[in-house]
């Protein structure tokens, strides 16, 4: 659904699972921090809100949008998390650089998806403008930060619940 027409902190808390024994890995993207960052203020408030720890959130960061790929990858490798995160921020320019990554980054979080047995949220914001990304991150379309983490705290449950 377009976010214009569902805002992307708007949600029904009763459908939300506890986060109360899960361990959440969000890894963000520097590029663009005036967004990306309120993006993952946005994903650990959330988180906290439905009974994750605050030592069960770990949070680190790459430098780029592209590099969340690599990041994530690396995270569930190293730490033992029931979900991963990934939030960042692309934005159009003039040069199709923006198609290239942002297709790259689609690409390798599916990817990732299919090749782990933990879940991977797809936070990447990718925008025509600044202004459509600050609507993205605490503005007039909520926070895609809060929609990752509640998209997180349903999935590992998912999994749990599907698990052989």
């Amino acid at each position: 659904m377009a976010t214009a027409y569902h805002n992307l902190s708007s949600y029904d808390p009763a459908t939300v699972p506890s986060g109360e024994d899960m361990k959440i890995g969000i890894i963000v993207s520097e590029w663009n921090d005036n967004i990306t960052y309120a993006l993952r203020d946005g994903a650990c408030n959330t988180l906290l809100k439905h009974g994750v720890k605050p030592e069960n959130i770990l949070v680190d960061y790459v430098p780029g949008s592209f590099e969340l790929i690599y990041g994530a990858q690396v995270f569930a490798d190293v730490h033992e998390v029931d979900a991963v995160i990934v939030l960042g921020s692309v934005v159009r320019g003039d040069t199709p650089h923006f198609d290239y990554v942002c297709s790259g980054v689609t690409q390798e979080i599916a990817r990732l998806n299919v090749m782990h047995s933990i879940p991977f949220i797809f936070g990447l914001l990718t925008t025509d403008d600044m202004q459509q990304a600050l609507d993205r991150a605490g503005g007039k379309h909520g926070n895609k930060g809060d929609e990752c983490a509640v998209t997180a705290l349903k999935m590992v449950d998912f999994g749990r619940r599907n698990s052989l």
